[in-house]
Formats: C-alpha cells, sequence, structure tokens
C-alpha cells in the first residue's frame, strides 16, 4: 500500500489524511484565486480546476466536493459579502466535478484515468458554473454590471483552465500521484 492506505473504490485512506489532502488543495484553490478581484477571477481557474479533479482521483467520490468546500470557505471569509456566493458556486463546482468524474468513468482499471474524460468532466463544470457564477452576479443579484468583453473572457478563459487544469490533473496522476497513492 501507497501512501493512501485505500484499495481503489472510495477508500483513500483515513479520515486524517482525507481531511490533510482536501485542506492542502482548498488551500492551494484560495491562494491562487483570492488575490485576483471579482468576476475577473472566473477567467483564470486553472489551478482550481486542477485541484478539484487531484480530489477527486486522491480522495475518489465526493473528493472534489470537499476540496472546493474549504476553498469556498476561505474565499468566504476573504470575501465576505459574497460569502454565499462564494460557498454555493464552489460547492456546485465540486459536485459538478465529481458528477461528472462518476458519470464518465474517468477511472480506469488499475489505478489509471482515462484522461480524455476526466478533462472533459472539468472543462464542462469549470464552463457551467463559471457562467452560471457570473449571471447570477449580474442577472440575477445585480451585484455587477453586465460587460460582454468579461462574458467572453469567462467563457474562453475559464473553459480553457478548465481544460488545462483536467489534462494537468491527468498527466500528474499518470506520472506520479497514481504510483505514490497506492491505488
Amino acid at each position: 500500500m501507497g501512501v493512501g492506505g485505500g484499495k481503489g473504490g472510495d477508500q483513500a485512506g483515513p479520515a486524517s489524511q482525507r481531511v490533510a489532502v482536501a485542506t492542502l488543495l482548498g488551500v492551494l484553490t484560495f491562494l491562487t484565486k483570492a488575490p485576483i478581484p471579482s468576476p475577473m477571477d472566473k477567467t483564470l481557474v486553472i489551478v482550481q480546476a486542477l485541484s478539484l479533479a487531484l480530489g477527486h482521483l486522491l480522495l475518489g467520490l465526493w473528493g472534489a466536493t470537499f476540496v472546493a468546500l474549504v476553498g469556498g470557505a476561505l474565499t468566504a471569509l476573504w470575501r465576505a459579502p459574497m460569502a454565499p456566493f462564494s460557498i454555493g458556486f464552489a460547492l456546485v463546482y465540486g459536485l459538478l466535478v465529481d458528477g461528472l468524474s462518476m458519470a464518465l468513468r474517468v477511472r480506469a482499471p488499475g489505478g489509471g484515468v482515462r484522461e480524455r474524460r476526466l478533462t472533459a468532466a472539468v472543462t464542462v463544470a469549470t464552463a457551467v458554473v463559471g457562467l452560471t457564477s457570473y449571471y447570477a452576479t449580474v442577472y440575477v443579484a445585480r451585484l455587477l454590471t453586465r460587460n460582454l468583453v468579461m462574458e467572453v473572457a469567462i467563457l474562453v478563459g475559464g473553459t480553457l483552465s478548465g481544460l488545462g487544469g483536467g489534462y494537468l490533473a491527468a498527466l500528474i496522476w499518470r506520472k506520479a500521484l497514481r504510483h505514490l497513492w497506492g491505488r
């Protein structure tokens, strides 16, 4: 057994290890997202996409959601007026990554990962959450004014970030983490 302690499925080791991994990935997400003002932070989310994908791969079912909640909670503390949006959309993002990863069966037999499926799952989740969160803050809550350039930047930047994050997660898993994690 490797560092992960588990054997396939949703077993990813002791609870303290799951919490530590989710916290590290969530903090990484927060640190790369916090300095960028909203809504610009929705255009460059490659580290967040990578963290959620790795959370799903390392922790199994609900791993991405766990990582997203840690990052969302930290972001909510940083941007208190937007706390409900930060936590809510982080939760949706994590659930989408986990749900799409399970639906597309990104896990391959023998501990491998189907790279294209993982990349597709993370890309779709990223695009959906980016556009939905922008729509909610502009049209529903009316916290920001409409900006066509920003809408295109979120669609293109968010989609490319999801694509890059999903691909990098698959690459990191295949080259290193699969062997270290023991799954």
